[in-house]
């Protein structure tokens, strides 16, 4: 099945899973229920779940065995983003072109929002009667690891304290291996952790191939941010001004971190060495990371 087909149907299969949770909360006061579910329907494009999915498909794991952890993971995703909007973080008035939820909703709104879609994250993967507590207790303790103050929240501490600052090659890695690559990781071991057949090899590998897509989707991103620039003004000032910020095409030179995108997406490759057709998705999405153009 072609990448995007699978995609939408993963997206699909997650977006049940999620209303039918959401719905089970609607006995809480009125405009927390409404600010929850605003904040998870938004438009995201629940590219965390179908890592998990994908993972899962490649060890052979079905979808069925995979639904609590595809929602724990989108649900920090949400729960990150309605923080990181509000005044005293990046201080966002839309998103995905929609108000965010502290403009929809107010500020305690929002934090409660966000400590809400925290605590269910867990709470469904606590619930997970489909797989032993072993692997609940290995699913909860990966996320809470990327989630905090070694994974997603200890990042963007280094990006607030990193204003106005330069920082280096390894000094940027570092941020986002925890600001984004540590949610991306989590995905992909919340995936092999749906059975406990998987061995400690895959997992390895597996990890690995998380660490450069992380890598490389954050190069691309920056990438795009300067390209897009450069197209908007029409001249090389579109791309001086995005050069001054703390990226990768401002350290290495658009050429560089096109290099650099590349050869994560080649070391993706080869962590994938050992699995046979089943993990073609995997392979799919991260060739499309590199060559995406938005």
């Amino acid at each position: 099945m072609p990448l995007k087909q699978l995609t939408q149907q993963y997206q699909q299969r997650v977006d049940r899973a999620l209303e039918q949770l959401i719905e089970n909360t609607s006995d809480i006061a009125a405009e927390l229920h409404q600010a929850i579910h605003y904040s998870v329907f938004n438009g995201g494009k629940r590219v965390r779940p179908l890592l998990v999915y994908l993972t899962g498909q490649a060890l052979g794991i079905s979808p069925e065995h995979q639904d609590a952890s595809a929602c724990a993971v989108e649900l920090i995703h949400c729960y990150s983003l309605v923080h990181d909007d509000m005044p005293a973080m990046d201080d966002d008035d839309l998103r995905r072109g929609k108000p965010t939820c502290h403009k929809q909703f107010s500020e305690a709104t929002a934090l409660l929002t966000g400590d809400a879609l925290q605590t269910l994250a867990f709470e469904v993967l606590s619930q997970n009667t489909l797989l032993g507590a072993p692997l609940n207790l290995a699913m909860i303790q990966a996320l809470a690891h990327a989630s905090g103050a070694a994974g997603m929240a200890g990042g963007q501490a280094i990006d607030l304290s990193a204003t106005g600052k330069i920082l280096s090659l390894q000094q940027l890695k570092t941020m986002h291996e925890h600001k984004t690559g540590a949610l991306i990781l989590a995905s992909v071991q919340l995936g092999a952790l749906c059975s406990a057949q998987t061995t400690s090899e895959e997992f390895k590998a597996l990890k690995n191939y998380a660490k450069n897509i992380g890598l490389s989707f954050q190069i691309k991103d920056d990438i795009l941010d300067i390209e897009s620039d450069t197209l908007t003004l029409g001249k090389q000032q579109g791309a001086d001004v995005s050069l001054n910020k703390a990226t990768y095409p401002a350290l290495l030179g658009l050429k560089g971190a096109k290099k650099m995108a590349q050869q994560c997406h080649q070391n993706a490759l080869e962590s994938l060495t050992q699995f046979d057709q089943k993990a073609d998705p995997l392979r799919w999405l991260s060739e499309y990371i590199i060559t995406r153009d938005h």
